[in-house]
């Protein structure tokens, strides 16, 4: 990127060429903006962070302690405010920090139908809407905090200049990758396609993808989910490619999300062409009994294997059904078939949050693609101190330990928080993510749904305080004294909301008789 002094220049060149009309423009203040304005289009930051992550997914090839994480956000705002604090509490880096966007949180908190649960039913176009969203709150974190480096520069002395000149020069993006759930697809392969190109003019680098049926998408942790053969999951995968590659995002990053472990279903017994063929493998995995000819009824699909007749258990929804206990084995053949059909990285759902569990499935996949890479869900749905403090209970009990002061049903007793079992629990719910990065080849750890949770848990604590007998000290205790203590920006919401930067471009368009909000009356001065 060139730095402010070569913007000015630049400017200064063509208000030159442009005459007199241009008296009045001002080359500094122009190459303020421009500087403040770094990514034109959502395929410039698309561009930008697929670098970015590819980069990335090399280092963590090097070295698997050098793994990525993000928060889900459902707001651009959000999104923003997290950027923020972690370059508040990281030395200025956002190194190795996305975004995640859910699909669920679209569901449950963007569609104009209401709230909708996790099944595709929201609008195709909230999804790409959110992504532009997300980048337009990290554009003005970015003009917002070089607009203060101005103002300190305006303000300097000589001697004070060249550092301020050089944070300016040197300044660090809140534009990070995000990683965009675009469900099953949102339909067939050209309805998938053209949503992917929504996405990434948005400026998403990555996108996730699930080998569930469209139309009967459910949540990766409920009940009811219907996977796809290969043959159309893989259609879709390519669509994303194609989309990426029509929009110059050579490196886009494509994440396929088999939900097989936990899919007991299909909609479609497998085209087979040859016998051991992707299909064949597909369709070995169906509930099927062997019967003869003259015991087909009447409307019974019936297929060969193996020479022999065989009628898959069909339910009278006229979905097909795996055999019990194949989920696992599922799970690591749709994975390595996936990355095989041109996916970059995988995601697995797991019933439960266990380092040998994931390790073990992993184990398999690389077993043929040495190299391969997991997306992980650190998901909500799990109930995190629960399952560690029954995988700590079952290892004291292998170990001998004596555990007659625990009860394994009622672990999640409070009675039990300050116990040695919790302590152990809770160190391994800690480095989890270290762990399975390092076991189970886990490049990126998320959580889908942090920020619902969060507002959820925000919200109750102020209305429990606020409307309680605290009143007002609920608010002022709760929120903005903490806020002032622990440097929250945002405590001087009209600066962040881009009042102050309202007042630069005044200046810049109206010189000295621009009307500016931030004088000495403006009562944000109190903070």
């Amino acid at each position: 990127m060139s730095n402010y002094q070569s913007a000015i220049e630049a400017v200064k060149a063509i208000k030159e060429q442009a005459g007199s009309s241009w008296a009045a423009i001002n080359p500094e203040s122009a190459a303020r903006m421009r500087t403040q304005n770094r990514f034109k289009t959502g395929l410039d930051i698309a561009k930008y962070t697929a670098d970015i992550m590819r980069s990335d997914m090399d280092a963590y090839d090097a070295d698997s302690s050098k793994y990525t994480q993000s928060l889900g956000c459902w707001h651009g705002f959000v999104g923003q405010q997290k950027m923020i604090a972690i370059k508040k509490h990281f030395d200025g880096k956002t190194d190795r920090r996305y975004l995640y966007l859910s699909g669920w949180m679209v569901a449950a908190l963007r569609s104009e139908f209401g709230p909708l649960p996790d099944q595709s039913m929201h609008e195709k176009t909230s999804v790409a809407s959110l992504v532009a969203e997300l980048y337009t709150f990290l554009r003005q974190a970015d003009a917002r905090e070089l607009g203060g480096l101005f103002r300190d520069l305006d303000a300097a002395s000589e001697g004070e200049k060249a550092a301020i000149q050089d944070k300016i020069d040197n300044h660090v993006t809140h534009v990070v990758p995000i990683i965009a759930d675009i469900d099953a697809g949102f339909g067939n392969a050209e309805a998938t396609y053209l949503m992917a190109k929504q996405m990434i003019e948005a400026g998403a680098c990555a996108l996730q993808i699930e080998n569930q049926v469209a139309d009967e998408k459910q949540c990766g942790h409920q009940d009811g989910k219907v996977t796809v053969p290969h043959a159309d999951f893989h259609s879709k995968i390519r669509a994303l490619r194609y989309a990426f590659l029509e929009l110059g995002i050579d490196n886009g990053i494509i994440v396929a999300r088999t939900d097989s472990e936990g899919a007991g279903l299909t909609k479609e017994i497998a085209v087979v062409k040859e016998p051991g063929d992707q299909g064949d493998i597909y369709n070995s995995f169906l509930d099927v009994e062997e019967i003869d000819v003259a015991d087909m009824a009447e409307g019974d699909v019936c297929f060969n294997r193996n020479g022999k007749l065989v009628r898959p258990k069909r339910l009278p929804s006229g979905l097909y059904q795996f055999r019990q206990g194949t989920g696992e084995e599922r799970c690591v053949f749709d994975s390595i078939e996936a990355i095989k059909a041109g996916a970059d990285l995988l995601w697995i759902e797991t019933a439960t949050p266990n380092v040998a569990d994931i390790t073990a499935m992993m184990n398999e996949v690389r077993k043929e693609i040495p190299n391969a890479k997991l997306v992980y869900n650190n998901s909500p749905s799990f109930n995190w101190t629960l399952n560690f403090r029954q995988q700590a209970f079952d290892a004291m009990v292998a170990a001998g330990e004596d555990v007659s002061a625990y009860v394994r049903a009622d672990l999640m007793n409070v009675e039990y928080d300050q116990t040695e079992l919790s302590a152990t629990a809770d160190d391994k719910i800690r480095t989890f993510q270290a762990d399975t990065s390092r076991e189970a080849g886990i490049f990126h750890h998320l959580i889908t749904l942090p920020t619902y949770h969060t507002t959820a848990l925000s919200v109750d604590n102020l209305a429990k305080e606020y409307f309680g007998e605290a009143g007002m000290l609920g608010y002022v205790k709760g929120v903005q004294r903490k806020e002032i203590r622990q440097g929250i920006a945002c405590v001087k919401h009209q600066n962040m909301s881009g009042s102050d930067m309202g007042d630069d471009h005044k200046e810049y368009f109206a010189g000295e008789n621009a009307l500016k909000a931030g004088g000495a009356k403006n009562t944000s001065n109190q903070f």
